[in-house]
């Protein structure tokens, strides 16, 4: 990828999670670093409102820091290793850690929130689908969601265990063009630099590069857990959804509006796919679907001519057992299959939306996901339109 088409990268990305290390964000673990926080929140109230006439960003931040605060609170010096002492830990520091960030996103006049979230939280996939509808509300009320891993509860079988995994994860729950990973380094060496004085900078690469991994390792520091192997891995797992990253000093004179504006400060790592492709190719590989939907002529037209949504007014039968968030097919009144795309209802619900309008969703069934059966963004035609004329 050549310097200019780099640029465009950073400067289309729309949609960007930013994640801080508790490094960073306590200072050493010398206590939560107002001033370097208020900083970050600078940049992103100008971000969101779109600085020196950019189009305004959609901004989540992940961030850690509740334990290392917490372990100052309580007058510890080396983080423990109980794990009810690290929930310990977590929920003393949760409070200050959601305080600073409200006290400074507040006085930049932008409203926050506090999401913490587990694994469990995101492999299950009807908690996955509420918690990606809870982000996309905030986002859309102009709300700069704050993202932690709930290390209160967690324990072994249902952690995330890094934030750097948490902010990819993050970023392909809300489909993020871009995850920018604020670190206490400059970006990844061909090896380390420490101990290898001759090691290059990589100013940018493919994620997902299997020689990437092997540059990067060692240990994080005494206060965070991460260091740059779960930066790179973090990338990978990002790029799954078509989301570039880029690993660059936190302390770096606003990072992120030189970031957002092209310049490519740290290491840029970009995703081989574009979002859109990257879901919806996923969506086309599944084999095995759980269930299909028919509609009518109309809805058929409008799906394959102007790739609407699909709407219950348009659907005629349902058939087979599926939940909410499973890839259903759609098919035509001849039984040809059309396109698949994820399910917003339940098979169970779909039956009683047959032929209403989406109007009468919540009243039917008690809460409205939505509109639509299938939202467009989630939907890809397996037949074209000339195929399905002959």
């Amino acid at each position: 990828m050549t310097q200019e088409s780099a640029a465009e990268v950073l400067r289309q990305a729309r949609r960007i999670v930013v994640k801080v290390g508790s490094s960073l964000v306590t200072n050493e673990g010398r206590g939560l670093d107002a001033a370097a926080i208020g900083e970050w929140c600078r940049q992103l109230a100008l971000l969101e409102r779109g600085a020196d006439g950019q189009a305004p960003r959609e901004l989540v931040m992940v961030s850690s820091g509740a334990i290392a605060e917490g372990m100052k609170r309580l007058g510890w010096s080396k983080r423990p290793h109980e794990v009810s002492e690290l929930q310990a830990a977590a929920a003393v520091g949760q409070m200050g850690l959601a305080q600073m960030y409200e006290t400074q996103l507040s006085e930049q006049g932008l409203r926050s929130a506090q999401v913490l979230l587990t694994h469990a939280d995101l492999a299950d996939r009807e908690r996955y689908l509420n918690a990606r509808s809870t982000l996309m509300t905030l986002l859309r009320h102009q709300v700069l969601p704050v993202i932690n891993e709930n290390d209160t509860v967690v324990t072994d079988e249902i952690k995330v265990g890094d934030n750097d995994t948490l902010g990819a994860l993050v970023a392909n729950l809300i489909e993020a063009d871009l995850l920018v990973i604020l670190t206490d380094q400059k970006g990844l060496y061909t090896a380390d630099p420490r101990s290898h004085p001759e090691a290059e900078f990589v100013h940018q690469a493919r994620a997902g590069d299997p020689a990437l991994e092997r540059m990067a390792g060692g240990a994080g520091s005494s206060i965070g857990k991460g260091g740059m192997l779960t930066k790179i891995v973090a990338a990978r797992r990002a790029a799954g959804s078509g989301a570039s990253t880029v690993i660059a000093w936190g302390r770096e004179p606003d990072a992120l509006l030189r970031l957002a504006a092209g310049e490519n400060i740290g290491t840029l790592l970009v995703a081989p796919t574009h979002k859109t492709q990257a879901r919806k190719q996923w969506i086309a590989d599944h084999l095995q679907l759980r269930g299909s939907i028919t509609v009518d002529e109309g809805a058929a037209a409008k799906l394959r001519r102007e790739g609407k949504s699909l709407l219950p007014i348009g659907m005629t039968q349902v058939e087979g057992d599926f939940s909410r968030g499973d890839v259903i097919a759609i098919r035509d009144g001849a039984g040809r299959e059309l396109a698949r795309g994820l399910a917003n209802y339940a098979s169970a619900e779909a039956r009683l939306l047959c032929r209403r309008p989406s109007r009468d969703i919540a009243k039917l069934l008690g809460y409205s996901g939505g509109p639509e059966m299938v939202h467009r963004d989630n939907l890809v035609l397996t037949q074209t339109p000339a195929a399905a004329d002959q």
